[in-house]
Order: structure tokens, then C-alpha cells, then sequence
């Protein structure tokens, strides 16, 4: 048999020779987030950034950014989107922890492009709010064009919904149809049922965790016996007893948002994030003795019956209360423009620039445990970052170009590029197509050739 070493020694060399070059960025004014604000370079080597100064000596053969009266800051991190699922709602039960978003992931939704324009780079995926416990969630990075394994954020702490209030109590089935001449009532149909639902559920949970404890000692023992049964609906609410599984909990009444801190601390676990908690600021004291996370909105307001309370000044006060505070998106349009959204809080409750900029960054990435990763221009994290022409606090700023590990992502002169290309190239074919059509038209006089 011939060695296989000159084989693999050419591999190598091939995987070597096709690695991406470096990147420099220079001249560029870098909102580090957590290590302030300086006007340099970064330099990004193998997906990550390797260097950050005033002053950065580029490799030899460095692609070179010039971003000269730009700013760079990390790529922004949206802890509650539904963007790329093809469907989120599984309401036909009150507890649906079976379902995943995992498996209907669509990489192919024109939204993940859209939210990269906005500077987007990773975005946690929820199931809905239609029940008490919803389905398991994924983080992703918006790796636009690839397929949806490659998009999955790799190592993210797995997440499961919960909803609680309006939306998981209403009565009627899922798309509000009537069956027969009534509407179909499923429980839970009050604020009380919800929190008999999840309490029932993790009743359950526990017993099933305790069952396969015991089925796992007597094997250890040496003895015979009987594995319990899977439960694919108890499974990721173990997972969260055992602290394996973040709980990210739709709310917003101060009331519920007490009721489920009360759940969960009788349970032994805790809720890794309130999402929308439009009445965090009522119970801001509470929230941070229970280590909850709050992701809300900047300014929304009585949209619904649940959302009359909510005030613009919520995230500041949570934020002095010590609150870990991010914005969030919860929907395809807002998603393009969070760095507005951030900009509110300075208005309301005087934030400033880098508390602002945190709660788009190193926050939400904090409540998705993934900041050693993301959230901020750190050497040695990965070199998720997005250019702005103007500072992304300001109204006029616009996203040039988005990288996420490394790799170029959006880049809207040459997107606004191809997109004259192909306009011309339709022109031309339309212009074609209507010779066609005129020269086949009954009476038309045909031209000489040229």
C-alpha cells in the first residue's frame, strides 16, 4: 500500500492556499463597546479579530479596508426574532416543548438580508407565544446564502419559549376558526390556568427526571432494569431544571412576570430572559433578585390590552436597577433599524452612547451567553462587525458593509451595483421582447437587416 503522506501533505497545502487572506480595516473610528472608542484599524485573520489599535501594521497580503470617516461597532445581537422559520406556532396544545425551530429553519427568507443591511449578525430564533410553554428555540448567525445547518450560532446555549398573559390564554383554537357552531376552548383560558399549566408541567418534568435518576443508579449498581419511557415533551423541561436549557419567557404585566419568578424559584431554576416585560420597571427590584435577563421594546405602546402600561423610559430604569437590558426586534421591519431603537433610550431615561449601543450588543449576548463570543471588538472574538457611514446612533446612519466571522456578508455599493446591472440587463431584454412582438404583429413592415 502506498503512503498516503504526499496526499495529505497536498491537502493541506490546497486547504492553506485557499484560506482568505486577511482583512485590515483602517482609519475607521471603532465603538468597541466594552473597551471605549478610538479611531485605527482592526485586523480580522481566519474569521476572528486578531489585532485592534491606532496604529496596525498590515500583513503583505491583506485586503484592505478604507473606512475612513466610518464607524465600526460590533454586528448587532437581536435576542427575540421570528425571522427565517417557516412557521412558529404550534398552538393545538397549551405545552409544546416537543416542537423545535431548529427544523424549519428557511435560509432562503429575503428578511435575513434585510436585517443584515441593518447590521444585524445573529438573531435568536423563538417559537410564538400561543402557549404556556412553547417549542425549543436556535440561535443563528445570518450567514445569508448558506444553508440552514451552516446558519445554526455553533455551541449557543439551546432556548425554549414561554408565553404568558393574552396570547397563551386565549380562547378559541389557534387561527380563531369555529368549529361546528361554537368556537373550541383550550385550556388554559385565564392568567391563573397559565400558571397551572406550566407548574403542572414542571411537576411532571420532575418525576420524569427522577424516574430515569433511578433508572441510571440501579444500572450503575449492576442491577436489571427497565429504562422509562422517552418523553420528547419533558426532555427540554428537564434540560431546564438542569440549568442545560435558557427559558426566554414572553410578558408583560408586572403581575405575571412576579408569578413566573415565584415558579421558577419554587422549581429551582431560572428565567434566563423576560421578553417584551413592557412593566419590567414596575418590578425592576424583583427581577434583578431572580438574575433575570429583560428584553424589551424602546418606545411601543398600547398596541394591545396587556401593552397600556408600557412606557419609553423601561429599559433605562431596568438598566439602573441593574437589570442585564436588551432591545429587541420581534419583527422582520423593526430588526433593520435597532440601532434607532437604541438611540431612544438616550432620549428617555439618558443612557448614554455606549449603555445605548450595549443594549443591541454586549447584552443581548450576555443573555444568550454567546458574549465570549459576540457583542463586542474584542482581539480574540469572532469578527462579527457591521460599518456604518455615520454614527449608528444618528437617524441619517446608513450600513455600508457587515461581516460575520470574517466574511463579507453585505455590502451595499456592490449590491447597489449589481442591482443596476440587472435592471439594465431586464431593460434590454424587455426591449428585445417588444421588437419581437412588433416585427410578429399582423401588418408590421419588416425592417432590412442591419
Amino acid at each position: 500500500m502506498k503512503s498516503m503522506k504526499p496526499f495529505l501533505v497536498a491537502c493541506l497545502f490546497t486547504a492553506s492556499s485557499l484560506a482568505a487572506p486577511p482583512i485590515v480595516i483602517q482609519n475607521a473610528t471603532i465603538l468597541t463597546v466594552t473597551r471605549g472608542t478610538l479611531t485605527g484599524s482592526i485586523l480580522i485573520r481566519n474569521g476572528k479579530i486578531e489585532e485592534i489599535g491606532e496604529r496596525i501594521t498590515a500583513p503583505a497580503d491583506a485586503q484592505i479596508v478604507d473606512a475612513t470617516g466610518q464607524f465600526v461597532m460590533p454586528g448587532i445581537v437581536d435576542c427575540h426574532s421570528h425571522i427565517a422559520a417557516d412557521s412558529i406556532n404550534e398552538g393545538s396544545v397549551s405545552v409544546s416543548a416537543m416542537v423545535g425551530i431548529e427544523d424549519v429553519l428557511n435560509p432562503e427568507d429575503i428578511a435575513i438580508y434585510r436585517a443584515l443591511a441593518g447590521g444585524v449578525t445573529t438573531a435568536n430564533i423563538l417559537h410564538g407565544s400561543a402557549n404556556s410553554i412553547g417549542g425549543k428555540c436556535t440561535v443563528v448567525k445570518l450567514r445569508w446564502g448558506k444553508d440552514a445547518h451552516d446558519m445554526i450560532f455553533e455551541g449557543a446555549m439551546p432556548g425554549i419559549k414561554f408565553a404568558l398573559g393574552e396570547n397563551p390564554k386565549r380562547a378559541g383554537n389557534p387561527s380563531g376558526q369555529r368549529i361546528g357552531a361554537a368556537n373550541v376552548l383550550r385550556y388554559p383560558a385565564t392568567r391563573m390556568g397559565v400558571e397551572d399549566v406550566i407548574r403542572e408541567a414542571f411537576t411532571e418534568a420532575k418525576a420524569y427526571q427522577q424516574s430515569w435518576k433511578d433508572y441510571n443508579d440501579k444500572v450503575a449498581r449492576g442491577e436489571q432494569a427497565i429504562a422509562p419511557r422517552r418523553d420528547l415533551k419533558l426532555e427540554p423541561l428537564v434540560e431546564v431544571l438542569e440549568g442545560k436549557r435558557f427559558v426566554h419567557a414572553h410578558c408583560y404585566r408586572a403581575d405575571e412576570i412576579l408569578m413566573l419568578l415565584r415558579v421558577a424559584d419554587e422549581f429551582g431554576f431560572k428565567i434566563r430572559t423576560l421578553q417584551h416585560v413592557l412593566e419590567g420597571y414596575k418590578v425592576a427590584k424583583e427581577i434583578a433578585a431572580h438574575g433575570a435577563g429583560a428584553s424589551t421594546f424602546s418606545d411601543w405602546w398600547s398596541y394591545k390590552l396587556e401593552a397600556f402600561d408600557a412606557i419609553p423610559y423601561n429599559a433605562a430604569i431596568m438598566t439602573r436597577k441593574g437589570i442585564v437590558v436588551s432591545l429587541n426586534s420581534d419583527s422582520a421591519e423593526l430588526m433593520r433599524h435597532l440601532n434607532d431603537e437604541a438611540a431612544k433610550t438616550m432620549k428617555y431615561g439618558g443612557l448614554s452612547e455606549t449603555e445605548a449601543l450595549s443594549l443591541i450588543t454586549i447584552n443581548p449576548a450576555k443573555q444568550l451567553a454567546i458574549d465570549n463570543r459576540v457583542g463586542s471588538i474584542e482581539v480574540g472574538k469572532d469578527a462579527d462587525l457591521a460599518i456604518f457611514d455615520k454614527h449608528p446612533l444618528s437617524n441619517f446612519a446608513k450600513v455600508e458593509k457587515v461581516y460575520i466571522d470574517g466574511e463579507l456578508y453585505f455590502d451595499r455599493n456592490k449590491d447597489l451595483a449589481d442591482r443596476a446591472v440587472h435592471e439594465a440587463d431586464k431593460k434590454k431584454l424587455l426591449d428585445k421582447e417588444r421588437e419581437l412582438q412588433r416585427r410578429a404583429a399582423p401588418g408590421a413592415v419588416r425592417r432590412p437587416a442591419a
